[in-house]
C-alpha cells in the first residue's frame, strides 16, 4: 500500500485537490504543454480536470453510502459523502479470512492442510485450508472469489478464533492458470483409474496423511465413490506395516545404578523407575494420531483432577423388553432401530432431573448445577473415540432419542461431525456393543462428573414373587457401573441417582 496519510473531506475538496495535485511517484500528471492550452481554453481546462480527477479516484478509497465511481457520462456524482485518503498507488485491502468460531467452547484452532497456494484462484465457497480443533475436523471455505495473496499461519499452527490465517485480493488475478483441460475421450480413464482421488471428508484425509496411504490409489464404497474410513483402513490392511529393516544395535552400556539411599518414598521420587525401551526386531512403532493423543491427555487429566468412585447395580430388563418387543417391528418400519440404549438414556436423563447433584461440572471454588441436559454418547470409530452430544434428552421421547442416537452414530464413523455435535454434554452413557462385557467402570469425560457404563445383556434366572409365592424366572439382566466425582457427588446422592435409572427400567416406564 502507498503512503500513509489519511484525510476526510468531500467531493469539493476532491475536485480541489485535482486541481492542485503535485506530481507523485507512478501518478498520472498532464504534460506542462497541454497546461499551457489549457489556459486559453476553459473547455479543456474543465476537461483536464475531469481526467485529473479520475485519475485521483483510481488513488483514492472512498467510503460513503454513494461512492465516488469513474464517470462513465463525463460527469461525477455530486451526491457523495466522505471519502479517506489511504495514498497514493492505494487500492482496495485484501479480504482476510480468519480462524472462525467452529463451536461454542472453541477458541482456537490448527491448521491440518492448505488446500491453496499463494497466487492460486479459489472460487466463493472452495476449501481453502482444514481446521483441526479438540472437536472435530472441518473444512473452511473462501468467503470471496479472488486470489490467495497470503498465507498468514503455516500447517500444524494453533490460531484463535478471530485472528487472521490468510488473504485473498478480489481485483488480482493468478500468477499462473493452468491449461484448460481437453474434455475427455471415450478412451481416456475414468478419474479412478487415471488415480485422482475420489471425494473424501477432511477426517479421512487426515487419516491417510497419518497412516501415510495414497488416496489416489484407494477405491470409494460410499455414494458417487466417495472414500469413506473404512476404505482407508482397508489399504492400511492389504499393505504389510512397516518392519525394522534390520537389527538394532545393542544398547550402549550403562553406569552402574547408584547406590539406594537410606530411605524411599513412594510415587515418581519412590523406587519405582519405569525401564528403558530397547527396540527388537519384529516391533512396530505406532505413533499416535492426533485424536489419539487428545483422548490420552484428556483421560489422565480426568484421573489426576477427579477423585472417581464406581458404583454398580443390576436391572431386570424384563418389562422393557416386552415394550420394546411390542413397538421395534413399527419403528423399524419407519427406518429406526429401537435399541436398549435408547431406553437407557431416556431413563438416565430422567433420573439426572431428579439428581441435578449428577448433572453439573466442578469450577475453582464452587460447582454449578446445569439448566440443561444434554446426554453424550460414546461411539467407537476408525480413529478413536468420539462423544456427540444428544441436546435436551429429557424433553425427547424414545423415538426421539432413538432418531438421535442414529444420527449421531452415523455421522461419526463417516467422520461428518461438527464442533457443536462434540459440545455441551452434561453426563455421558457408554454402552459396549454386542461384544461388550459384564460390566465395568468408565473414566469421566471432563468437566462432567459422572459417566454411566452399561454392561451387556443376558438371560438370567431371577426370582419373582407372584401371587406371594418366589418364583424362578428367565428374564434379560443388564449391570450398570457408575462413576463419579467424590468432589462434590457423595455417595448417597450416587447410589440414588442409579438406583432410579434400574427402577426406571425395571418397570418400563416410557413415553415412545
Amino acid at each position: 500500500m502507498g503512503s500513509a496519510l489519511v484525510r476526510r473531506g468531500r467531493i469539493g475538496d476532491l475536485q480541489k485537490t485535482a486541481r492542485s495535485a503535485t506530481p507523485e511517484p507512478g501518478s498520472v500528471q498532464e504534460p506542462e504543454h497541454q497546461h499551457s492550452e489549457q489556459n486559453h481554453d476553459p473547455d479543456a481546462a474543465d476537461q483536464s480536470e475531469q481526467e485529473a480527477l479520475v485519475a485521483l479516484a483510481d488513488r483514492w478509497i472512498v467510503l460513503a453510502p454513494h461512492a465516488v465511481d469513474r464517470p462513465t457520462t463525463g460527469e461525477f456524482r455530486q451526491d457523495a459523502t466522505e471519502w479517506v485518503f489511504l495514498g497514493y498507488g492505494a487500492a482496495p485491502m485484501a479480504t482476510q479470512v480468519t480462524m472462525p468460531q467452529l463451536g461454542e467452547s472453541v477458541v482456537e484452532g490448527t491448521i491440518g492442510k492448505w488446500l491453496v497456494s499463494v497466487g492460486q484462484s479459489v472460487a466463493k465457497d472452495q476449501a481453502l485450508v482444514e481446521i483441526l480443533t479438540d472437536k472435530a475436523d472441518s473444512e473452511l471455505p473462501s468467503p470471496v472469489a479472488g486470489v490467495v495473496t497470503k498465507l498468514l499461519a503455516g500447517e500444524d499452527d494453533i490460531v484463535a478464533v478471530g485472528d487472521p490465517i490468510c488473504e485473498i485480493d478480489e481485483g488480482a488475478q493468478a500468477i499462473a492458470s493452468p491449461p484448460a483441460a481437453a474434455p475427455p475421450s471415450d478412451e481416456q480413464a475414468a478419474p479412478e483409474e487415471a488415480g485422482v482421488p475420489a471425494p473424501t471428508s477432511p477426517s479421512v484425509r487426515k487419516l491417510a496423511r497419518e497412516k501415510d496411504v495414497d488416496l489416489a490409489g484407494v477405491q470409494g464404497s460410499g455414494d458417487g465413490g466417495r472414500i469413506m474410513h473404512g476404505d482407508v483402513m482397508a489399504a492400511i490392511g492389504s499393505t504389510p506395516p512397516e518392519r525394522m529393516a534390520t537389527t538394532p544395535p545393542p544398547p550402549a552400556p550403562q553406569a552402574p545404578p547408584p547406590a539406594p539411599a537410606a530411605s524411599r518414598g513412594t510415587g515418581p521420587a519412590g523406587a519405582f523407575r519405569v525401564p528403558p525401551y530397547v527396540p527388537k526386531e519384529g516391533d512396530e512403532l505406532v505413533p499416535f494420531t492426533r485424536r489419539r493423543r487428545i483422548i490420552a491427555d484428556h483421560m489422565v487429566y480426568s484421573k489426576q483432577t477427579a477423585p472417581d468412585v464406581v458404583t454398580f447395580a443390576e436391572c431386570d430388563l424384563h418389562r422393557t423388553a416386552v415394550l420394546r418387543d411390542q413397538h421395534k417391528g413399527q419403528f423399524k418400519k419407519d427406518g429406526l432401530s429401537l435399541t436398549y440404549l435408547a431406553f437407557a438414556i431416556a431413563a438416565t436423563a430422567r433420573a439426572l432431573r431428579e439428581f441435578p447433584e449428577l448433572n453439573a461440572r466442578v469450577l475453582d471454588d464452587a460447582y454449578v448445577k446445569l439448566a440443561e441436559v444434554n446426554v453424550g454418547i460414546a461411539v467407537d470409530t476408525d480413529q478413536g473415540l468420539v462423544v456427540p452430544v444428544i441436546r435436551n434428552t429429557d424433553e425427547l421421547t424414545i423415538r426421539g432419542i432413538a432418531r438421535a442416537v442414529a444420527d449421531v452414530a452415523e455421522r461419526a464413523r463417516a467422520g461428518n461431525l461438527t464442533p457443536n455435535d462434540l459440545a455441551g454434554k452434561t453426563f455421558t452413557v457408554s454402552n459396549p456393543g454386542r461384544r461388550g462385557n459384564l460390566v465395568g467402570g468408565a473414566i469421566i469425560s471432563q468437566p462432567n462428573v459422572g459417566i454411566l457404563r452399561l454392561g451387556t445383556i443376558k438371560k438370567r434366572v431371577v426370582v419373582i414373587e407372584h401371587d406371594g409365592e418366589d418364583l424362578m424366572a428367565i428374564h434379560p439382566v443388564m449391570h450398570m457401573a457408575l462413576t463419579y466425582d467424590h468432589r462434590v457427588v457423595d455417595g448417597v446422592h450416587a447410589n440414588g441417582f442409579l438406583y432410579r435409572i434400574g427402577e426406571i427400567l425395571e418397570y418400563g416406564d416410557f413415553e415412545l
